[in-house]
Parts: structure tokens; sequence; C-alpha cells
């Protein structure tokens, strides 16, 4: 099974860029099958990454961001794939 795991946060406005490559340079412990970094408006980030493995597997992720980076919690989603179309 692939399971993605996302991770978006929203940064203080005009930290975007700051929070973006904080993001992309977070190692994690084990690598996944995949890893996509996104931008959007409003200095919103997104982390996605491809795993093989089950749902509720222990999976490295992506901290919070410490001190005032970010304007709220960051945002964890977990999803399994049904494949591409």
């Amino acid at each position: 099974m692939t399971v993605a795991l996302m991770w978006e946060a929203r940064a203080v406005e005009g930290r975007g860029r700051e929070l973006l490559a904080w993001a992309r340079a977070q190692a994690l412990p084990a690598r996944p099958l995949r890893r996509e970094t996104f931008y959007a408006p409003q200095d919103r980030v997104l982390v996605i990454t491809w795993w093989d493995a089950e749902l509720d597997a222990e999976l490295p992720e992506l901290p919070d961001p410490e001190g005032e980076l970010v304007t709220r919690t960051v945002h964890r989603w977990r999803f399994e794939s049904m494949g591409s179309d």
C-alpha cells in the first residue's frame, strides 16, 4: 500500500520564502518513495511524502517550525493512495 503524508503550514506574512527554505531543509530519518514541496499564495507551504507502508504505520513526519515562523498550528493529513487515473 502507498501512504501519502501531507504537511501544510502558513507563514507569518512576508516570511513564506523563509518557511519554504526551512521545510526543504528538513531531513527525514528515512527516505520516502517520493517527496514534493509546494508554495501557494498567502505564504503557504505544503510538503507531501509518499511511503510504502500501511495507513497506520509509524512514519517520519516534518516537525513544527520553532519560533514565530508560522501563523497557526501545522496541519497534517494521511491518505491511502487509490492509484492514478
